[in-house]
Order: structure tokens, then sequence, then C-alpha cells
């Protein structure tokens, strides 16, 4: 069988191409809802280099082994597979010039296993999910690109702090894909991704180093959703989010050579819960746990302020990905009927992964930001539309409710912080600054992210 999918792109056929070719494409090109784990690569496209990936079909795991046999640039690329779940399998990505812009064009050959009966049973499946993919990977790299073209910087090294992070590792991967270089900031060195990571261990005496980096995005902290939240766990999450952050500041704040831009993570929960209120980036901070903790946070980059750095505090809202976080802990119930909880009237405020990815980008760029910007799109929906929402675009409805007192049973202070907390944000410093959100609609997001997105009906 062959599959063909075009589509236009708003950049040169050279910059087209090496977004491919950095390090970190397949790893951003590879659709959050497959489980696959890139086991080698040495990151390049020349003729003979080889990538392997584990996969699983139907729950047996599989090594799918491919070669790069076609090396053209800034044209063409083309490889084979060796070994894996296809019988054949030849992709080959081509890339045209249209004008000052440039076209994007996937061809693949391929054959399921089985001969005449694997094809009558199984190729129709291969068919959707190959679909379902290369929409992914079409759209992706057109948003990405999109981006580059509205933000036009030069090369920047950008240190990142929570960078094996849910937004950590997809910054980092299109950071580099869009042509600038990413440093991990990691508490000891040991702790490095890999050996031979570029990594500055800027708690334990290499804070130094940040003199050699232009913008430094601070994301790191324990995660709020961990467990019950005990006295010593509570102690844990702001002493992550409140010290670290005045530690690292003040030793910004000391360097001969400034980095020009810090982001800084916070949390609308700077707003506390209030029913249908909504807030924008002047309302006021709200009066219980996390709420104390984001305005303590934010204060603690007050050094960097004083020593004239531009800070951004980035409120994010509930950040979704089916590959962590809310999202990821929903689909299950869902997939079984689970409904609204408590009585799911609250508010979320929800922002999709790219659009964190996306509004970071924007704010490195954009130098009229600073002070606190809400990550969230322009459209929260209650609880209870959420999960009709996510049920309706998997094919489940959302039937059995979870009752507020079962979730305190089991989660106790922070159900009420985490799940059942009413918090209506609207993005107002991102949109008056020009950000173009890639998903305001959450069906839109949901159909993108969980497979359900064809190449036809992208826009």
């Amino acid at each position: 069988m062959k599959y063909v999918a075009s589509s236009p792109l708003p950049v040169s056929v050279e910059d087209a191409f090496a977004y491919h070719e950095r390090p970190g494409a397949l790893q951003r090109l590879v659709p959050p809802w497959e489980s696959v784990e890139i086991e080698s690569t040495d990151h390049s496209l020349a003729v003979g280099s080889r990538v392997v990936l584990k996969t699983s079909l139907f729950g047996v795991p599989i090594r799918w082994v491919a070669k790069h046999t076609v090396y053209e640039p800034p044209h063409l690329f083309a490889d084979t597979q060796l070994s894996g779940p296809f019988a054949a399998w030849n992709h080959r990505h081509h890339f045209k010039a249209l004008d000052e812009h440039s076209t994007l064009t996937d061809e693949i050959d391929f054959t399921v296993p089985l001969g005449a009966l694997g094809n009558l049973l199984g190729s129709g499946a291969a068919l959707k999910k190959i679909e379902a993919m290369f929409a992914y990977r079409h759209r992706v790299t057109r948003d990405d690109l999109r981006l580059q073209t509205d933000h036009p910087m030069s090369k920047k090294r950008i240190a990142i702090s929570g960078s094996t992070g849910l937004v950590g590792r997809q910054l980092s991967s299109m950071l580099t894909l869009l042509g600038h270089e990413a440093v991990p900031i990691v508490r000891k060195t040991n702790s490095a991704p890999d050996s031979k990571s570029n990594a500055i261990a800027a708690w334990s005496g290499e804070a130094g180093k940040l003199s050699d980096v232009d913008v430094v995005v601070h994301l790191a902290g324990k995660p709020i959703a961990g467990g019950r939240w005990s006295a010593e766990n509570k102690r844990e999450i702001r002493d992550s989010r409140v010290d670290k952050t005045r530690s690292l500041c003040e030793s910004l704040a000391k360097l001969d050579r400034k980095p020009k831009v810090l982001v800084s993570a916070s949390a609308i929960g700077f707003y506390g819960s209030r029913g249908d209120e909504i807030f924008d980036e002047s309302s006021p901070a709200g009066d219980d746990f996390l709420a104390d903790v984001s305005r303590e946070w934010e204060a603690a980059c007050q050094p960097a302020i004083d020593a004239g750095i531009r800070v951004v505090n980035a409120r994010f809202g509930l950040v979704l990905s089916p590959q962590g976080g809310a999202l990821q802990k929903m689909l299950l119930p869902a997939k079984f009927a689970g409904g609204a909880l408590g009585n799911g009237k609250q508010w979320w405020s929800w922002i999709a992964l790219d659009d964190v990815l996306g509004a970071i980008y924007h704010t490195i760029a954009e130098p009229s930001l600073s002070g606190p910007v809400n990550f969230v799109s322009s459209e929260p929906i209650t609880n209870a539309g959420f999960v009709k929402t996510l049920g309706r675009v998997i094919g489940r409805p959302a039937i059995f409710p979870a009752p507020a007192f079962v979730l305190r049973a089991a989660m106790g202070e922070m159900a009420d912080a985490l799940l059942l907390s009413s918090t209506r944000v609207k993005p107002g410093k991102l949109l008056e600054s020009g950000y173009r959100f890639r998903f305001n609609e959450l069906a839109n997001f949901l159909q993108y992210s969980l497979g359900f997105e064809r190449l036809e009906s992208m826009e």
C-alpha cells in the first residue's frame, strides 16, 4: 500500500529541512499516544545511519530498526525498515520550495505481514494509524516553524531547570529544532541526563556558568500531586519552589554577564478557588495553601528583577498532554465512562502542552512581557464540560461521577485544591502581545493529541 501526505510550511525549504535534521526531531515528532522509546540513534540523516525504536503491537514488545538510504539536502531524505512490525516499509521525505515557503510531502510504501490474510485484516488498521501519525507530525512541524517565523531570533543559549519533566523535555527538543541550544540546569553534576551533557549544576557550585547563557527557564519543583499533603510534603512543595527560586535568582544577580530573560514557572493557583469569578494578571491572590506558595514563589524572583533581568512569572493552568499530568490520569477512567468530579461546576483553565512551549518561546522573544503572565487557553471549561468532551472524542459516555466526599477521602486536602477548586482565568497578556494559540478548543486539542485527527481536517 502507499500513503502520501503533503502540507505547506511557512519557511524556506532550507529551514524546513534543517528542522528535521537537528537532534531531537525524532523525539518531537513521535505522537504522544504511541508507546515508543528511542533505544538508539546517532541523530543523523546520513546514508547508513540507523534508528532503533522499542514499541509494542497488541501488548507484544517489538524493536523497529530503520536505516537511512537517501540524503539529498535540502530536498530529500529516505529510510527503510530493516526489521520491525511491517513486512516492508520505505519512507521518503520530500521538501519542495514554494516561493519563500516550502512544501513537505511524506511518501510511504508499506506491506503488512502475513501476506494476503494480513492485507485483508490489518492493512486498514495500519493505514488508519499512519494517517493519525502524520496528521500529528505535520501539524507539529507546521506550528513549530510558524512560531519561528512569528518570532525571528538569533541563536540563543537557553538554560532549563526541570529539563527532564513533562514540559522541560519537549521544550528542550523544540528549542533545538528551531536552532537554539538547550542547556539543562541540574541539582548535582552527576544528576545530568548523560555523561556528555553540558548541564550546569546551578545549586552545587556551578552557578557561575550561567553567565554564558542568554535565557534561563526555571521549571523545577516538587510535584504537587505526588502524594497526600502531609505537613512535611507541603513544606517540601513550598521549599522546592520558593527557596530554590530565590537561590537561583540570587546567583543570577551576582553574575558579571547576566541572562537577559528569566522565565520562572508559577501557577494559576495564585488566584485561589472563587467560583465563577474571572481572573486576569491584575487579580489579587487567594488565601489557600497553593495561593500562598505561588505568591512567595513569584516574590522569590525579586533579586533577579533588582539586577535588571526581565522576569516573566508563567502562571501555568492545567497543562494537558496524554504523556503526563491530569489528562494522562483521566484517560483510563474516561474509557470506563467516568464522569464529573464533584458537582462538575468548577472551572478548569487548561492549556495544551504545545501552547506552553509556544508561550514560553513567545515570552522570551517579546520584550514587552514581564511579571505575571497567565498560561491558559482563552476558552476555560467546567469539569463537567471537560469530561463530556473527552468522552465524546474517545467514543465513551461520561456517566459515572466521582462524588466530592470520595475524592476527599482518597486525597484529603489535595482533592479540594486540585480537582474541586474553581479557577476561571483569561490569558490577557498573551493575547494582548499577539501570541497565536495552537489550541483554544478542547475538542480540537484532544483529537490532535489522542490520534483522532486526520490531515485533511487540518487548517
